[in-house]
């Protein structure tokens, strides 16, 4: 699968390796850094190559979102078509001192991040996924935690496009637990905002792992 990396910092060029290891074709771009995006590709393989956005885009059938949620709309109007396409997306409305979207803080969004993705791209296949790990699980060696493995939850409308991203999960060795439609994203962006704040509260970042546990 051609999978397109847009923001190639630590979570969105950590799992482009992950997923080039797994066989996936993966092109790197949208780095602040362009020889970041050539260090990468290296590091990443002979199944990793780099383009700007547009074309990586143009060329890929699933995009990955990973930038920083002030630049969503600057780099949404510029990556150029995203109709048909798989458009992953683990943008986080945290800000850097943990304010943003969590309960009871206004949020400049009334809907979550990947309803906002969906309104920009509305003939692409959304899905949220990869937003409550941290990129430094995503970059060691591996994701075992002590013979298990953590879970991502993730949510879209589209149940062809949740098959893929269920199955790129799976690729980079977490659990993929289907948490339901786009609108609970709302909640999992929550989520996410209030495990880095525990995470970091408790003094347990980075080294800790979600899992739902079943009966």
């Amino acid at each position: 699968m051609k999978i397109a990396i847009v923001g190639s910092g630590n979570m969105g060029g950590g799992l482009g390796k992950l997923w080039a290891k797994a066989g996936h074709e993966v092109v790197f771009s949208y780095s602040r850094n362009p020889d970041k995006l050539q260090q990468l590709a290296v590091a990443a393989g002979n199944q990793a190559t780099v383009d700007n956005m547009k074309e990586a885009v143009a060329k890929s059938q699933v995009v990955l979102l990973a930038v920083g949620v002030s630049a969503l709309e600057e780099v949404m109007s510029a990556v150029g078509s995203l109709d048909g396409k798989i458009v992953v997306t683990c943008v986080s409305g945290l800000q850097p001192d943990f304010t943003g979207q969590t309960i009871g803080l206004a949020t400049n969004l009334e809907i979550s991040v990947a309803e906002r993705v969906q309104q920009l791209a509305p003939n692409a296949a959304v899905v949220e996924a990869f937003n409550i790990t941290f990129a430094d699980i995503i970059a060691s060696e591996s994701r075992d935690f002590g013979g298990d493995r953590p879970s991502i939850f993730y949510c879209g409308n589209d149940s062809d496009a949740k098959k893929t991203v269920t199955q790129l999960i799976e690729d980079c060795d977490y659990e993929a637990i289907d948490a339901g439609m786009l609108i609970v994203a709302r909640s999992l962006e929550t989520l996410a905002t209030a495990w880095v704040q525990f995470a970091v509260a408790s003094q347990l970042f980075p080294n800790l792992g979600l899992k739902a546990l079943r009966r």
